[in-house]
């Protein structure tokens, strides 16, 4: 009998062979956005190693909303030729091309972990950046610039011409990146935006730029393809965005075509007190999937083939993404699947390793 884990998973006219997905995790290794071959073996070798879903990590809808000036974009035409030798690969696997859509506002400017990981000056080569709100993520950091109307709207407009630039690269599954304390997130928490405008304030005026956000993507993305939200469900912190509010943000974005809300937390602020342990961020999924009424996919600290399909198989979270462990172990799928007496599809030059 097929496990859970390796049983299919249908989302608009997608079908996932399973439902092990590889979560986005950024590489820092593009060049003013380009892919370059790092990105294709990559992606690849984790769609040869039997993954239903590959989301590509944060990509920026511009220039300044990168995280780093090493991130992954989508914000020239240009970049699509190189995505979608990468989507073609990742699709001839049998898995499905994802790219998750992202803007890091405050959080933007920065060196890359291994470097240091502080935000830069523009004499150093970094950028002016841009928030909800004039408060820093760190203290020592540079202050944003707080958007206008006419910078959300340009926030906006470049979240819609990447989702259309995304369909011409192949990719068959849009994630909004609204979680980890970037630019959508930096509206939703109240950490973060103390606007007093129709963007600031009550709930409904925190979350309208993440809706006209989904609202201006669906235009530009067609309907038999699936759309993700990935929140975070908790900022951790007493005063921030919290549970009570995920959920309802959730039944609001089911209503608005979103079709899986992808459950992380935290990033909002520096000093929060993150409860870090195995499938911690599970009951998040699963509350969420109860009370909203809508899929979920569940991540965080999900190491084990038994963990993950305990998780499915108590009806916690309709899909798993994994994300350090399958840096630790791109076949993680292949290995799952024969642990769980699942017989799945191998690569056809590495199938005499099956036996």
């Amino acid at each position: 009998m097929t496990s859970k884990l390796f049983s299919p998973i249908t989302l608009k006219d997608i079908t996932l062979k399973n439902r092990l997905a590889v979560s986005p995790m950024c590489q820092y290794s593009a060049e003013d956005g380009f892919a370059s071959d790092w990105h294709l073996v990559h992606y690849g070798s984790r769609a040869a190693g039997g993954a239903g879903l590959i989301i590509q990590e944060a990509t920026a809808v511009s220039a300044e909303g990168r995280i780093t000036s090493y991130d992954l974009g989508i914000y020239k035409e240009e970049h699509i030729e190189k995505l979608k030798s990468i989507t073609t690969f990742i699709h001839q696997q049998g898995a499905v091309a994802g790219i998750q859509l992202a803007h890091a506002g405050r959080k933007a400017s920065c060196a890359r972990p291994w470097d240091g990981g502080k935000q830069l000056n523009e004499n150093e080569g970094g950028w002016k950046t841009v928030a909800p709100s004039s408060c820093t993520f760190n203290p020592e950091d540079n202050v944003p610039q707080t958007l206008d109307v006419e910078g959300i709207n340009k926030v906006i407009s470049d979240f819609k011409t990447a989702a259309k630039r995304a369909l011409k690269a192949g990719y068959k599954l849009v994630e909004i990146h609204a979680a980890h304390g970037y630019l959508v997130h930096q509206f939703l928490s109240p950490l973060s935006n103390l606007r007093t405008d129709q963007y600031g304030g009550s709930f409904e005026n925190r979350i309208r730029l993440l809706l006209e956000i989904v609202k201006a993507v669906k235009t530009e993305w067609p309907q038999n393809l699936p759309l993700f939200v990935r929140i975070s469900v908790t900022d951790w912190v007493e005063g921030g965005w919290n549970i009570t509010e995920a959920v309802k943000l959730s039944s609001i974005l089911k209503t608005k075509g979103v079709d899986l809300i992808d459950c992380s937390s935290g990033g909002s602020v520096p000093y929060a007190k993150i409860p870090i342990g195995p499938g911690y961020q599970v009951d998040f999924a699963e509350r969420i999937k109860k009370e909203a009424d809508i899929l979920t996919s569940a991540v965080g600290l999900i190491t084990d083939t038994y963990q993950a399909e305990e998780i499915l198989s108590k009806g916690k979270a309709d899909l798993i993404l994994i994300a350090r462990e399958s840096l630790r172990e791109p076949y993680f799928a292949l290995k799952a699947a024969k642990a769980l007496g699942d017989e799945i599809e191998w690569p056809l030059q590495y199938f005499r390793a099956k036996i």
